[in-house]
């Protein structure tokens, strides 16, 4: 990330009512004016873990990320760059219960209103922007979603360094720095089902997220190297799986295997090919790419894929 520029991640928090799509505004304090909630990334944060913290911070409702919305771009009084990413974020019935919001110094008054509402009390054309984006989504009739998340393991001893079998190969010191840091942007996603390779590599991957979710992990071999190197892989039998679960997923597995996943959950919800589904598969270690797929109707295909890199 470039110095001269200020990096920010926000939602854009909705909710069903009698059936009626509302969005949350905020009103802050000290600027007098009604926007979305956002805020600045946190040394060592990732967007998704600053979107996520932010949106609980200003709201006291806890969301996991849906589709990315939009990226705003503006100059700071100071004249340093902003630049702010967003998702859509549903608050859930039990979220808003939880949440512990109360007005304070930062943030006057919470409001839901309607989306026609929402574009006349947005202080800023910025942020109407992100709403006009969000409200193409909603028009495409794919607002609610779920996350198969495709991630290759972390950084691995080198292969001409390990005297072992190669499902034997554990991480390498990087790599476990990889797997911790790993945590926080996951969970932004709402990781929940974890499904792994059972190679030594995969599982210490996926083990830290494992322990702070509180969830075993489900080996499969039929997304190992191993499996691939035999012409074995059966990536089809595990994404049908998670597909028609209609629930976020988490799929670890390794870098000749990826392409294989990606390709599967394409034609699993009848998407068309291209070389995005290249782009979302060539990931480095440690890297992950989220493939968002309609809750409602699965079949409906991709509404959305985006990828991370691995943490520094």
């Amino acid at each position: 990330m470039t110095e001269n520029i200020v990096y920010a991640a926000g939602g854009v928090l909705w909710r069903l009512v009698d059936g009626k799509l509302r969005i949350l505004l905020i009103h802050r304090t000290q600027y007098r004016d009604v926007t979305l909630p956002k805020g600045k990334v946190d040394p060592g944060e990732t967007l998704p873990e600053t979107a996520v913290r932010e949106i609980h911070e200003e709201t006291g409702i806890r969301v996991s990320l849906g589709v990315p919305v939009g990226v705003s771009t503006y100059h700071m009084p100071s004249k340093r760059e902003k630049i702010v990413h967003y998702w859509a974020a549903e608050a859930t019935d039990a979220a808003i219960r939880a949440s512990t919001f109360v007005p304070n110094k930062e943030i006057a008054a919470l409001e839901w209103v309607s989306t026609k509402k929402a574009r006349a009390k947005l202080s800023y054309p910025v942020d109407v922007e992100i709403l006009d984006k969000f409200l193409e989504i909603r028009d495409k009739d794919v607002l609610r979603t779920f996350p198969v998340i495709a991630l290759r393991h972390a950084k691995a001893v080198p292969a001409d360094e390990w005297d072992g079998s190669d499902a034997s190969r554990p991480l390498a010191p990087r790599g476990r720095k990889q797997a911790n840091a790993l945590v926080g942007p996951l969970l932004a996603f709402g990781a929940r089902r974890i499904v792994s390779s059972p190679a030594v590599r995969c599982a210490k991957t996926v083990g830290p997220l494992s322990a702070a979710l509180g969830r075993r992990i489900d080996f499969s071999p039929l997304i190992s190297q191993d499996a691939w190197e035999e012409g074995a892989t059966d990536a089809r039998t595990i994404v049908g799986q998670r597909v028609r679960a209609r629930k976020p997923a988490l799929l670890c597995s390794h870098g000749p295997v990826l392409p294989e996943i990606i390709e599967e959950l394409a034609m699993a919800t009848g998407s068309l090919m291209g070389s995005h589904l290249g782009n979302a598969s060539g990931l480095a270690t440690g890297g992950f790419s989220v493939v968002h797929l309609s809750t409602d109707n699965p079949g409906s295909g991709i509404v959305a894929i985006e990828t991370h890199q691995p943490p520094a």
